[in-house]
């Protein structure tokens, strides 16, 4: 594959999976679309290391503050505490500890709350791309 396709291919693989967290959202399943969420911010950000980077296939790892470093994305202290934060949505639907705190925890506003956020990371890093 080309650089421009690989692109395309995070981009709307990224895309499928942000538009895919908006249905999950409205289903009330919030701990999943926070999950999806990161999904999306992880693939846009793949997209952007392809596009900034010799390398066509970007590196295998999930965490949002050190794939936007690696795409060369300037993050602000707050940019990179939030970024983690929503790091945690990737490992606690996937390994939810025995008290299942995350699900407890990820009602209709704590989800609205972080989901805006990783909206407008997605906007953010997508218009990187244009």
């Amino acid at each position: 594959m080309t650089k421009e396709e690989h692109i395309r291919y995070w981009r709307e693989s990224a895309q499928h999976d942000i538009d895919s967290s908006e249905i999950i959202f409205s289903s009330g399943r919030y701990d999943w679309c926070l999950f999806v969420g990161h999904l999306a911010l992880e693939k846009i950000l793949k997209a952007i290391f392809v596009a900034r980077n010799d390398n066509n296939i970007p590196p295998k790892i999930h965490n949002l503050v050190r794939l936007a470093e690696l795409s060369r994305i300037v993050l602000c202290d707050e940019q990179k505490f939030l970024l983690d934060r929503i790091n945690d949505f990737n490992i606690q639907t996937r390994y939810p500890d025995y008290n299942l705190d995350f699900y407890k925890r990820c009602d209709a506003e704590y989800a609205t709350t972080h989901f805006v956020k990783i909206k407008e990371f997605y906007t953010w890093f997508s218009s990187l791309l244009k």
